[in-house]
This record gives structure tokens, sequence and C-alpha cells, in this order.
């Protein structure tokens, strides 16, 4: 069991506070100094690619969060896990609601030449890693053991083999 008795992990941020958080920050940075690197792409290309990220990002995290909710366990990282997922979406990555929330992210930069939020991507990535994800394999292999362990060893992380 994780070091803490409550019995969820111990996550530094709400996760979806760093996608929201990072989108806004993103937003403002690109309206303050533009860069305007995303904006000189052809729009032809740009915005219908970019649509097609968010929309497999929010397919991804969709068909993750329905697969919690129909094994009876919680969404939320702030309140038990009372089962393990490891078919469906989550036969291929560990993380899908967070690596949907990436692209999806993804997408949102491409679609409104937000340059700014290309460049935030990566700490939000590492923020989400450590301060969210590190944190609730911890905890499921506290709580799920030599189970939580094989999963680990089959499935990527974040799907594509990382």
């Amino acid at each position: 069991m994780p070091k803490s008795s409550q019995d969820h992990p111990n996550v530094l941020i709400f996760p979806p506070i760093i996608l929201a958080t990072t989108i806004a920050l993103g937003s403002v940075l690109q309206w303050l100094w533009p860069v305007g690197l995303l904006a000189t792409a052809i729009q032809a290309w740009r915005i219908p690619a970019g649509t097609a990220v968010i929309l497999a990002g929010v397919l991804l995290a969709a068909t993750g969060r329905r697969t919690l909710v129909r094994l009876g366990t919680n969404v939320s990282p702030l309140q038990p896990t009372t089962a393990l997922a490891t078919d469906g979406v989550f036969g291929w990555t560990r993380n899908p609601l967070y690596s949907g929330g990436m692209l999806a992210m993804f997408g949102i930069a491409l679609v409104f030449a937000l340059d700014w939020l290309l460049v935030l991507i990566l700490p939000s990535m590492l923020i989400l890693h450590f301060g969210v994800i590190r944190r609730e394999e911890e905890y499921l292999e506290g709580k799920f053991g030599d189970q939580y362990r094989r999963y680990k060893t089959i499935v990527p992380r974040y799907g594509f083999g990382i």
C-alpha cells in the first residue's frame, strides 16, 4: 500500500488543471507575444489536421473514461481505485486519458495557431508525468501488487511503445 494512509494516489495536482492551465497560459502568451510560426502554415492543412488530432485525443480519453466507468472504478485520482483496467484501450496504453488530453492540446495548438501552447506542452507533460502518473503507478503497484507489475511489463505507459 502507498505510504499515505488515504486510499488514493497522492497526486500533486488534479490532472485537468494541468491541461486547462497550459491552454490558458499558452493563449495568454500568444496574445502578449505572438510568435506567428503556426499562423504562417497553410490553413487548408493546419486546421483539418489539428481538428483530427483534437478528435483523436478526445476519443482516446473518452474511451478510457468509459472503460473505467464500465468497471465501476473511480475516474478521478482523488478517489480510490477499485478495479484495475487492463482491457480495451488500456490494452495498448496505461494512460489513455492523459495521452488523449495531450493529443487534444496539440490539436488545439494547430487549429488556433498557438505557438506558445506547443512550447508549453513539454513542461506540461513533465508535470503530468512526475506529479501525477508516477504517483498513480506507485499507488496502483501498492494496491494491486503483482497484477499491476505484470500489466506494466506488457502495456506501455503512453502507447506506441513509450
